[in-house]
């Protein structure tokens, strides 16, 4: 049986994607110089956790991805912070419309536009 080894992300610019998920994430692109089609991010210092593939996209960023990345928080306390951290590396809050009563996620876009959430796993 095969394992997900790898999520990929369509993106408009891989350099600008690679500088923003490299400090939000605390990866480095993976063997050598990033390319501008292609890069590959690693857990920094060589420790264990999911690669993220980063590709070059023409596709328009979708408000309501088919796709996202889910960003685990342990409590509302540790997903505020987290949230506080990633609008500072330039990330923006989005008013996703499809947002239930009280939820236990938050949606971010990164700096090309792609969505991302937030989630308070204490909650789950």
């Amino acid at each position: 049986m095969p394992t997900i080894g790898s999520p990929a992300l369509g993106v408009s610019g891989v350099p600008r994607a690679v500088a923003f998920w490299t400090a939000a994430l605390d990866r480095v692109p993976s063997g050598g110089p990033v390319g501008e089609d292609w890069t590959v991010l690693v857990p920094a210092g060589g420790g264990s956790g999911v690669e993220l593939a980063l590709g070059l996209s023409e596709s328009p960023v979708r408000e309501e991805p088919r796709v996202h990345l889910g960003l685990f928080a342990g409590d509302a306390a540790d997903q505020l912070a987290e949230v506080e951290r990633l609008v500072a590396l330039g990330a923006e809050r989005v008013d996703w419309k499809r947002y239930p009563e009280d939820p236990d996620f938050v949606v971010l876009a990164d700096t090309g536009g792609d969505r991302f959430w937030v989630i308070d796993t204490s909650r789950s």
